[in-house]
């Protein structure tokens, strides 16, 4: 849903301020919101007819007018519509009986997440089902022109389904000497073919069920029906009839002039392409977007107040006023551009390829010509000003009917903000923002890796079972532009740009001389760190970690290397290899997130792991959760038979952490028990 569209809610609630906090949250999410109220049956009667809404939203408290009655005063309006039900808390009665009245979602006003959910969705399926509607009209419009040309037209033209004919026009009829439809329905298209040539249709017909690409024009010898054969030009095109795929066959017996034909393809007021040939250049457009070409665009052109406009004129004065119009969009099109008309005053224009900036800027000189033009209508002169609504063209929107759509509902989204307002779809938007987003944000890592912008924080792993020393979780963090940065977030772009390892090597370079700071002032500790994928393949790791453990003169298993169990069991044969290797320079290794699979104690028949970390999910909620509480205690008794030491992670109350002692747990650590803490 775009955030400057603008939706129109009627909220039948009794409380004005819940209306008001709705429509704050709404507007400070970036919705623009035009709302009414109405508290009895007459009120909302006055509010449909006003507003049109877009969405009622229903407290079924409000005491004064019921759901159905609503629904029928929506009904009798004629209009699309959704009704959301307005509840303050989810009563599994209420909300079925909301539903059953005709209620098209519940919104609760506790959870401003669910609420602009379902408004969004709502909102979205309602412009989906509008867009539908003109889809339809739009389609079953230019069926009935394509009938129209087709039976107007001079060129012989048939349509063929596996072979056999379902549709011609006259000329078709009278070129081949038949009377009526009748004596060709049913019958093969190679019946009108010559036997010198049946040969080669044969082939053609056979390559267009394979999907084979047809030549635009074969020659060929015809047969009418009195068996006198005849040279022809044949043409081939895709198409469908009654919603079934055929062919489009075109036999030419002539040769059409082509200073006719342009004229033919012309607007006689404006001079640019008529609606017609205006959507074969459309076609044309997104068939080629949809083998790569980038940068096109189509743009949709109205003048503002055109009712106005005429009426102040005259309806006579109309025709001239518009071709003046048309002028001004004429001079800016370049060598590869085109312009048509595409409706009563809608121009459609299709740019070539060229920046996204260039394309808005294009957009602003023709709305300064406009606007700065002195148009003559008779003896009148006036000026004018022009709403532009376009939409990129790519490969995701390479549909003409989505594109017609997108560009459409961008014009009438300039129109709603004023006069002389454009508005550009751009299908890749968010694509390029992230990219744009990305960017900055590997060079803020870049940098951060480069000027020590990273930096380390511990949490105090607790043991219940009076294991010596101290135990820590290392914490990564970035300093970034408005404060530190967790890792989920920055860690990604690292993945994708190949960074991780030289994070990973930053982190165990600290930790380890941290390490060797403490044993130095006696303090025997061990400290969790993560690693990822890139490290557990780089075959140059563990020379570079039996280096520096030997520099630090740790004692062994100090430090234990960590990752996730869904990531090992992807990489196992490397994981095996490593961890053969990390074993014998006296490292350990945990296994994080143990439990989330559907077989993990089979997994350590493979990997030699020294420590399981419980899956946080087994946490939530944990003295409330008999199933969690049970399943915890199980992966301690197999993992005590296995002689390994568990680890329960977010641990965050003390009633837990007793379950947690009753079922075995070797450690704990959570912010209950500490805050993570900047590693000195």
């Amino acid at each position: 849903m775009k955030k400057d569209f603008v939706i129109k809610i009627l909220f039948i609630e009794h409380s004005v301020e819940d209306a008001e906090q709705i429509i704050s949250l709404l507007r400070n999410t970036g919705i623009a919101v035009r709302p009414a109220r109405a508290t009895a049956a007459g009120q909302v009667q006055t509010a449909l007819a006003e507003l049109e809404p877009d969405l009622v939203m229903f407290d079924p408290g409000n005491g004064a007018i019921t759901l159905p009655e609503v629904i029928r005063m929506l009904d009798a309006q004629g209009s699309d519509y959704s009704v959301l039900g307005l509840v303050g808390t989810l009563d599994n009665q209420q909300v079925a009986t909301l539903f059953e009245q005709g209620v098209h979602g519940i919104v609760t006003r506790g959870m401003p997440g669910q609420l602009l959910a379902v408004l969004r969705r709502e909102f979205d399926a309602l412009q989906n089902r509008r867009m539908l509607r003109r889809l339809e009209s739009t389609q079953r419009e230019l069926e009935r022109r394509c009938d129209a040309l087709l039976d107007s037209s001079r060129d012989a033209i048939t349509y063929v389904h596996e072979g056999v004919h379902v549709r011609a026009n006259q000329a078709y009829l009278e070129a081949f000497g038949h009377e009526s439809f009748d004596d060709l329905l049913g019958m093969p298209i190679l019946d009108m073919i010559d036997a010198a040539s049946v040969d080669e249709f044969k082939n053609l017909l056979r390559g267009h069920t394979r999907q084979e690409k047809l030549p635009n024009q074969v020659s060929l010898r015809a047969r009418r029906a009195d068996g006198s054969p005849f040279d022809a030009t044949v043409e081939f095109a895709p198409a469908t009839f009654e919603g079934e795929p055929c062919l489009q066959i075109v036999f030419r017996r002539q040769t059409i002039d082509p200073a006719m034909l342009e004229q033919l393809q012309r607007d006689p007021v404006t001079g640019l392409y008529n609606r017609a040939h205006m959507l074969e250049c459309i076609d044309h457009a997104v068939i080629d977007a949809a083998k790569g070409k980038k940068g096109q665009a189509l743009l949709l052109i109205e003048p503002d107040n055109w009712s106005s406009m005429v009426g102040g004129i005259g309806l006579a004065k109309a025709d001239e006023l518009l071709a003046s119009f048309s002028d001004r969009v004429r001079i800016l099109l370049g060598a590869n551009d085109t312009a048509g008309m595409l409706a009563e005053h809608t121009l459609g224009v299709i740019l070539d390829s060229r920046p996204d900036e260039a394309i808005r800027e294009w957009i602003a000189k023709l709305q300064q010509s406009i606007a700065g033009a002195i148009f003559d209508a008779g003896s009148r002169s006036i000026t004018a000003t022009a709403s532009i609504g376009g939409s990129l063209l790519g490969e995701k929107n390479a549909n003409t009917e989505l594109l017609l759509n997108q560009a459409s509902q961008a014009l009438r989204t300039a129109q709603s903000l004023g006069s002389n307002q454009a508005d550009l779809h751009d299908p890749s938007a968010r694509e390029k923002a992230d990219e744009e987003r990305e960017r900055y944000w590997l060079d803020l890592l870049r940098k951060a890796l480069d000027d020590k912008g990273l930096m380390l924080y511990h949490q105090h792993t607790i043991s219940l079972q009076d294991a010596e020393g101290d135990y820590s979780e290392i914490l990564l963090r970035m300093d970034g532009p408005q404060g530190e940065v967790l890792p989920g977030f920055f860690m990604p772009i690292a993945d994708k740009h190949g960074l991780t390892g030289a994070i990973d090597r930053w982190v165990l370079d600290q930790a380890i001389a941290a390490l060797q700071r403490r044993e130095g002032m006696g303090q025997q500790t061990t400290f969790f760190v993560k690693f990822t994928a890139a490290s557990l393949q780089d075959p140059s790791l563990l020379d570079w970690l039996g280096e520096r453990l030997a520099q630090a003169g740790l004692k062994r298993g100090r430090l234990v290397l960590e990752m996730t169990e869904s990531k090992v069991m992807t990489l196992l044969r490397p994981a095996q290899e490593f961890l053969a290797g990390w074993k014998k320079l006296g490292g350990r290794f945990a296994l994080e997130q143990f439990g989330s699979g559907l077989n993990s104690f089979q997994l350590l028949s493979h990997i030699d792991a020294d420590y399981l970390k419980i899956d946080r999910s087994y946490m939530a909620d944990l003295p409330k959760s008999p199933d969690n509480q049970k399943k915890v205690t199980e992966i301690c008794q197999q993992a005590r038979e296995l002689k390994k030491q568990t680890i329960a992670e977010w641990v965050e109350d003390a009633t837990s952490t007793s379950l947690l002692f009753a079922a075995g747990v070797d450690f704990v650590q959570g912010n209950f028990l500490q805050v993570p803490q900047r590693l000195d």
